[in-house]
Formats: C-alpha cells, sequence, structure tokens
C-alpha cells in the first residue's frame, strides 16, 4: 500500500481550508484517510502562526512508515525544520514561449532597422 501525506480540501466555495492527513495514494483527494496530522488555512497571513498546524511527531511516524509527502507538504516540512531544504530548478519556467520569442525578434529588428538608417 503506497502511503501519501497530502492536503485534503475543506471550506466553502472561495474559502479553502485543508487538512493534512496519512491516506492511502489510491483514495480520492477529499475521501476516505487513515489519520488526520493537522491543518492548513492558506487565507490567514504568511507569518501567522496558526496557518499551518502540525502534529508533528505523527508526521515523522508517517515517514518512518514509508509515507510519501507531496510537494506542497514537503515545503510545510521544510519550513517546520523536519526535512532538508530541496534543491529545486525548473530552467524551462524562464523561457519565454513561442509568441513571445517571435515578438522580441520582431522589436530586435526594428530597433536595429532605425540604427541602419
Amino acid at each position: 500500500m503506497s502511503m501519501k501525506i497530502r492536503l485534503a480540501r475543506g471550506g466553502s466555495k472561495k474559502r479553502p481550508f485543508y487538512s493534512i492527513v496519512a491516506t492511502d495514494s489510491r483514495n480520492p483527494r477529499d475521501g476516505r484517510f487513515l489519520e488526520k496530522l493537522g491543518t492548513y488555512n492558506p487565507l490567514l497571513a504568511k507569518d501567522d502562526a496558526t496557518r499551518v498546524v502540525m502534529n508533528v511527531e505523527r508526521v515523522q511516524y508517517w515517514l518512518g512508515q514509508g509515507a510519501q509527502p507531496t510537494d506542497r507538504i514537503c515545503r510545510m516540512l521544510e519550513a517546520a525544520g523536519l526535512r532538508q531544504k530541496a534543491v529545486r530548478n525548473n530552467p524551462k519556467s524562464a523561457v519565454p514561449g513561442k509568441r513571445m520569442t517571435e515578438l522580441a525578434a520582431k522589436k530586435a529588428a526594428r530597433a536595429a532597422a532605425p540604427a541602419e538608417a
């Protein structure tokens, strides 16, 4: 059984509230879970102490049992000091798309044309 530590969404429309849960990865996002490990309220300020509340002992237990945290949970664990900060690199995120490349080439050609004349 592949275990995950992930977020389960609650709250009403446009007012999200998440529970941090340990669950089987095959279960639906808001479906059955084994244990609730904490809460996450994205509407609170980033420096608010109650934005992320976790039961650290239980999270460490599930990590010891082989549960894999999702990317968002990894970031929360890094902020809490439970995990080493992972190096993230997405070089494609800074590369402009095809349309912007064409526009930049046209702009460069226009800028070079008056300089030649």
